[in-house]
C-alpha cells in the first residue's frame, strides 16, 4: 500500500503503522510524530486507505478501510471491507517484520482505529500494543472464536471524546466491555473534546509508546 513513511531516528526497531479516519489520508497524523518526543528512534507508517463509495456520503468516494452503512451503529455491518482492510495490514505487518523491525505496534483514529483493533486481536503472530482512538470494535460479535492466542495479552490503549458527535462515548464504552469481559488489559482515558485528539491525549499517548518500545 502506498504510505506516508517517517523515523523519528536513525536505526529504529520498532515500526507503528498508523491508520487514519475515514475521508482523510496518511498525512493526517504525520505531524504527531514529533510531538510524541519518543526517547527512542521509531518507524512510522501511514498508510493511505483504497478510495471507495461510502453509503453513509450518498456513495460519494473517499478513502475509507470500509464502508459504512448506517450512522450510530448497531446495524450490519461491511463485513467483507473490514476483513479486507484486515488482509491489507497483515501483509503490511510482514512488510515491516521483513525490513527487521522488532516491534510492531498498531495505532489508529476512528475507522482507523477500528481496524487495527479488528487486526490485532485476530493477527497470528505476537504484536507489542494497539492504539485505539476515538473508536470502536467492529465485528465484536466475532471477536471470541477468530482471536488469536498470541495477542490475548496485547497492551490496548483506547481514548475518547466525551463530546464525540461521531461515534458516541456510549459506544466506545460497550467496545471496551467486550475487550474486559474477554480478558483484555485496556488502558481507557476520556477526554473533555469531541472527534479530535487533544494535548493531554498526546502526552498520554506517549507515556504509553515509551513503555512498549
Amino acid at each position: 500500500m502506498e504510505a506516508v513513511e517517517i523515523n523519528s531516528g536513525p536505526n529504529p526497531q520498532a515500526a507503528v503503522i498508523w491508520l487514519h479516519g475515514l475521508g482523510a489520508d496518511g498525512h493526517d497524523f504525520e505531524p504527531i510524530v514529533p510531538e510524541l518526543r519518543l526517547a527512542k528512534p521509531v518507524r512510522f507508517v501511514f498508510p493511505h486507505a483504497p478510495v471507495r463509495p461510502v453509503t453513509v456520503n450518498q456513495g460519494m468516494r473517499m478513502r475509507a478501510w470500509y464502508d459504512i452503512l448506517q450512522f450510530g451503529g448497531g446495524g450490519p455491518e461491511d463485513d467483507a471491507g473490514v476483513r479486507g482492510s484486515q488482509k491489507r495490514v497483515d501483509e503490511m505487518i510482514a512488510a515491516e517484520q521483513k525490513r527487521g523491525m522488532k516491534k510492531i505496534i498498531l495505532a489508529g483514529f476512528s475507522q482507523g482505529g477500528a481496524i487495527a483493533l479488528h487486526t490485532a486481536l485476530r493477527h497470528p503472530e505476537k504484536l507489542d500494543a494497539v492504539l485505539a482512538l476515538s473508536t470502536y470494535l467492529p465485528l465484536n460479535a466475532t471477536l471470541e472464536a477468530e482471536r488469536s492466542k498470541a495477542n490475548q495479552h496485547v497492551p490496548v490503549f483506547m481514548a475518547h471524546g466525551q463530546y464525540d458527535e461521531i461515534i458516541p462515548l456510549v459506544r466506545a464504552e460497550q467496545s471496551r466491555a467486550v475487550l474486559e469481559r474477554l480478558g483484555y488489559k485496556v488502558e481507557w482515558h476520556v477526554y473533555p473534546m469531541p472527534h479530535s485528539v487533544c494535548p493531554e491525549e498526546i502526552v498520554h499517548l506517549s507515556e504509553f509508546l515509551r513503555r512498549v518500545v
